[in-house]
């Protein structure tokens, strides 16, 4: 999956999680630039992550992310490594 497709499917993700139907992410988007992205949204955003692309995040490579893009840029590292 392209990194645009990753990105398209976030969008409705980011959308319920953040109970905004207006809300547009770019790989640019983090914690700062999105109302209400606290711990707890973060680890709902996470799970609904996780079920929708059917892949795991660890922690540890959580911690590492700085934005969006790199969130994009993980998943499809997951998705490539399930093939």
């Amino acid at each position: 999956m392209e990194s645009q497709e990753i990105l398209q499917k976030l969008q409705p993700i980011f959308r319920d999680v953040f109970d905004d139907d207006a809300l547009t992410v770019d790989r640019q988007s983090n914690a700062s630039t999105v109302q209400g992205w606290d711990s707890f949204a973060q680890i709902n955003l996470v799970m609904s992550i996780e079920k929708d692309f059917g892949i795991e995040l660890a922690l540890g490579e959580l911690e590492d992310l700085k934005n969006v893009g790199d969130m994009v840029d993980l998943i499809g590292v997951k998705l490539n490594r399930k093939k």
